[in-house]
């Protein structure tokens, strides 16, 4: 009896451990990064060639990355404080908004040589393409009074600032809805959202915010037509309708979010905030869910989703003990 006893209960125990839920996220591996410090901004990706692109801000370079070996194909230098990263994938050219600088960056070959520098004003910082219309969206200016913030609009073949549209303060996040054709931007000061019509180039609405305010990152959910915003003030995920800017819903978060993704195969959402966490959300039926949350490291405050993957990467900024890294984790 004893000895059925201890094989039920092994049994058992055995049993319950397989039934228990994967965690939110996985570390799947580090990559290195010892020619680079102080911390990073967005990133972007080229599926094509499997590379990683990293705005090291602190380092005043673009990384280049090669994600299956963690090898750093190129570093990009000549840059002030690197911001918005976009991969252009139709004529293989990376855009790189420096905030320093006040300008717009483009690189294309192999290895990237810079081809265009375009005029932009004080902090250019988050895009987003339009893989339709070829136009890149890159927020700019709001940081000092005498650069009010505006949103750009380039043209990406020829190369040239096509529209400036004025916003009530410097542009933070922003996300496109490609069937409904609209850009959405995060003005953060002004706690608004403002909604771009990506057909007209005309600012059609400004939301207000009532729960929370200091909207820095945001994501849009496509099949219910829902925008995710990371707000600072005070710590929240907050589910907005994306017809009409209503609030549907909201979480507690992690103090200091910096980026937001949204993977639409999974219903689950990631925000990355600098205090050292990245916060796993659930979405269904209008209602968020927190899942869980992985520590990172104070400071490593963006990254990027890659859901053909299956992996979030999240950049770590140097400190004395470690130098700086991408730390890749594996999604479901």
């Amino acid at each position: 009896m004893h000895r059925r006893f201890v094989a039920l209960f092994l049994l058992v125990a055995a049993s319950t451990a397989v039934a228990q839920p994967a965690g939110p996220l996985t570390v799947l591996k580090t990559i290195p990064l010892p020619g680079v410090s102080g911390k990073f901004d967005h990133f972007a990706y080229d599926g094509s060639a499997n590379r990683l692109f990293a705005a090291a801000t602190g380092n005043h370079t673009v990384e280049v990355i090669d994600v299956p070996s963690g090898k750093v194909l190129q570093q990009i230098d000549g840059l002030g404080k690197p911001h918005g990263l976009a991969w252009v994938a139709e004529n293989g050219r990376l855009f790189v908004a420096d905030g320093t600088l006040a300008a717009l960056k483009v690189y294309e070959g192999t290895p990237f040589k810079l081809i265009a520098t375009l005029p932009l004003s004080d902090d250019a910082d988050d895009m987003v393409y339009d893989g339709i219309t070829k136009l890149l969206y890159v927020g700019h200016g709001g940081s000092a009074a005498a650069a009010p913030g505006r949103v750009a609009i380039v043209d990406t073949v020829r190369l040239v600032v096509i529209d400036n549209l004025p916003m009530e303060a410097h542009p933070e996040a922003l996300e496109i809805d490609p069937v409904g054709h609209r850009i959405f931007v995060n003005v953060a000061d002004a706690a608004k959202v403002a909604v771009i019509d990506g057909a007209t180039h005309a600012v059609i609405a400004r939301w207000p915010l009532d729960r929370a305010k200091d909207n820095v990152p945001l994501a849009f959910v496509p099949e219910t037509h829902e925008l995710l915003l990371g707000c600072r003030t005070p710590a929240t995920a907050l589910l907005l309708n994306a017809n009409d800017g209503s609030e549907i819903d909201s979480k507690p978060s992690s103090a200091g979010a910096d980026d937001l993704f949204y993977d639409a195969a999974t219903h689950r959402a990631y925000v990355i905030a600098g205090s050292g966490a990245v916060d796993v959300l659930e979405l269904s039926a209008g209602k968020l869910k927190s899942i869980g949350k992985v520590e990172t490291a104070p400071g490593a405050k963006t990254g990027l989703l890659v859901p053909a993957l299956h992996e979030l990467f999240v950049g770590m900024p140097s400190v004395a003990s470690r130098p700086s890294q991408v730390r890749v984790f594996r999604t479901p």
